[in-house]
């Protein structure tokens, strides 16, 4: 079995490394050209996530699904920092009981410094905004709830 020498840009490396310390997170992973990097950390002891919820969800807690299971619950499809306004200072893209329509904006994550735009996948009203401004998200972390 023959073994390669990684041709490895060990800035990127570095780069990836920053980006954990600067969002929170435990770990990143990127693929270009074939070649897949990841780079990880053992997560920090940390409070709960917050959570924000509305007012008929702490009336009644019990008659709420749980946030990952609702089927309107619109989750992040990528690892970065959840922005709930265009910039800062401005008015958020939506606020609990905003109706929308399907390709709305709800919200956006940055990532790799882009903004992505994260749309409405349907028609409906928020019910719960599930993160703070600012937050660093993961993949496949319930975001807002639309219903």
């Amino acid at each position: 079995m023959d073994k390669k020498k990684l041709d490895i840009d060990q800035d990127a490396i570095r780069e990836l490394a920053k980006l954990l310390d600067e969002t929170n997170l435990t770990d990143i992973e990127i693929e270009q050209d074939g070649m897949r990097v990841r780079v990880g950390r053992a997560p920090k002891a940390a409070a709960a996530p917050a959570v924000v919820v509305s007012p008929p969800a702490a009336a009644n807690p019990g008659l709420q699904p749980e946030p990952s299971k609702h089927p309107g619950t619109v989750t992040s499809p990528m690892v970065g920092t959840a922005y709930l306004a265009p910039s800062p200072g401005a008015k958020p893209f939506v606020d609990i009981g905003s109706k929308v329509s399907a390709g709305d904006t709800l919200l956006i994550v940055e990532a790799m410094k882009t903004m992505n735009q994260i749309p409405a996948p349907r028609a409906g009203t928020v019910v719960q905004i599930l993160i703070e401004d600012g937050q660093p998200v993961e993949f496949g972390e319930p975001l807002v709830i639309v219903e």
